[in-house]
């Protein structure tokens, strides 16, 4: 008989049979969160999680068998903060998808650690209700599949990076100030050497210290705004594939 049967995913296993068990994956799953938003997402493992819930980690391990299993909880909490509420997804196109993105590009920058969390094929019932979302958002619009597939792919690309990008601005704004100063010396000595005419452009001569000298947004507020003015550009852009 073969022993490398395919292993189910942690959703196809009921919870302990304890008619009151001490922890539900919800719980489990809140507490990994928070230890990763605290600590980073190299923090989390089965010790910290069940040190967090006040249990010992052979506990943990009656309801979740693995590492793995502990990050497609993760994962899926996530997922649960970017479903759209019930009765609360636009009717259009157009609007139903920005919402949907919106959402999920919130729940990236707010758990910025999750980008790198989610490079499995992690499909818990939250995810596909995200994607039942995402599909009816274009119910409507007599995209065939392969043009519906290619909306989500683009319009995800665009989620995923930006929240890259957020992720790196905030990063920057938390550098040490000694470090920001050798960086920007290292750049304007560059510049200097005439290599790189259109960065040096963009400054007109100016130091990039100057408070009035334009740059990416890093602030908060500049970020999202930055965000949805590119999401309108995408989606303008799709709209020419109706």
């Amino acid at each position: 008989m073969p022993t490398d049967a395919p292993r189910p995913p942690i959703w196809a296993r009921p919870e302990p049979s304890a008619r009151a068990p001490r922890f539900s994956r919800e719980r489990i799953a809140a507490a990994a969160l928070e230890i990763a938003d605290a600590d980073g997402i190299e923090a989390v493992s089965m010790r910290n999680v069940a040190a967090r819930l006040g249990a010992g980690t052979m506990t943990l391990y009656n309801y979740v068998e693995t590492k793995d299993e502990l990050f497609a909880l993760m994962d899926d909490a996530l997922m649960a903060e970017a479903v759209v509420p019930d009765g609360e997804l636009p009717a259009g196109w157009r609007e139903a998808t920005a919402v949907i993105a919106r959402r999920t590009w919130a729940v990236l920058t707010r758990h910025p650690w999750a980008i790198s969390l989610r490079q499995g094929p992690a499909l818990g019932p939250n995810a596909m209700y995200h994607f039942e979302q995402s599909l009816a958002a274009l119910s409507g619009t007599g995209l065939s599949v392969a043009a519906r597939f290619d909306v989500l792919a683009t319009v995800d690309a665009y989620v995923f990076g930006s929240a890259l990008r957020a992720a790196d601005a905030r990063g920057g704004a938390e550098t040490e100030r000694a470090d920001v100063e050798a960086l920007i010396a290292y750049g304007m000595q560059q510049l200097a050497t005439g290599r790189f005419p259109n960065a040096a452009d963009l400054l007109g001569g100016r130091d990039p210290r100057d408070a009035d000298v334009a740059g990416p947004p890093t602030d908060p507020a500049g970020v999202a705004a930055q965000f949805e003015r590119g999401l309108q550009a995408v989606l303008d852009g799709i709209a020419g594939w109706m």
